[in-house]
């Protein structure tokens, strides 16, 4: 058996295969990292007494400034993470505590607290609809500097 020793010239012919030997060696521990960095995604669903979604609800976290449309169709929004004001992050993870507020117009707005699980963190929440009382609203009186009305005779058009 003859054994072959590597010299200076053999190198270049070396490289490609000792930068791939290198990837399929060293990719995993790369690819390993915090499980959670990313955030776990939460689903919050928002939906009348009936279970119909309710297109035009918003959530909004109490430290946010932005309020989050839902889906018009399904009624429902997904995220992992939040963008406070002063420009850090607010990363969802497992066994966090947060609180959502949910309103749409003409229901009555609910504050939530929810407990962030490691996976399956759906959340469906029914909005009851406002009761207002039409008929005590009076319409007001809107006068427009025209208090008498015009007299038939006086001038015409300017032609």
């Amino acid at each position: 058996m003859r054994v072959r020793r590597f010299s200076a010239r053999d190198l270049p012919a070396a490289v490609p295969f000792v930068l791939v030997g290198s990837l399929f060696f060293s990719s995993p521990a790369l690819a390993k990292g915090d499980k959670y960095a990313d955030g776990v995604p939460v689903k919050v669903t928002v939906l009348d007494v009936n279970g119909d979604p309710i297109p035009t609800a918003v959530i909004r976290h109490p430290d946010e400034a932005d309020r989050h449309r839902v889906n018009s169709l399904t009624g429902s929004w997904e995220e992992s993470k939040l963008y406070l004001p002063d420009g850090s992050e607010l990363v969802f993870t497992p066994g966090m505590t947060i609180q959502l507020e949910v309103s749409a117009p003409g229901y009555l707005t609910q504050i939530i607290q929810y407990d962030i699980r490691k996976r399956k963190n759906n959340v469906e929440i029914a909005l009851p609809e406002l009761e207002l009382d039409d008929q005590d609203i009076d319409e007001p009186l809107l006068q427009f500097g025209r208090d008498e009305p015009r007299e038939a005779g006086g001038t015409g058009p300017a032609n």
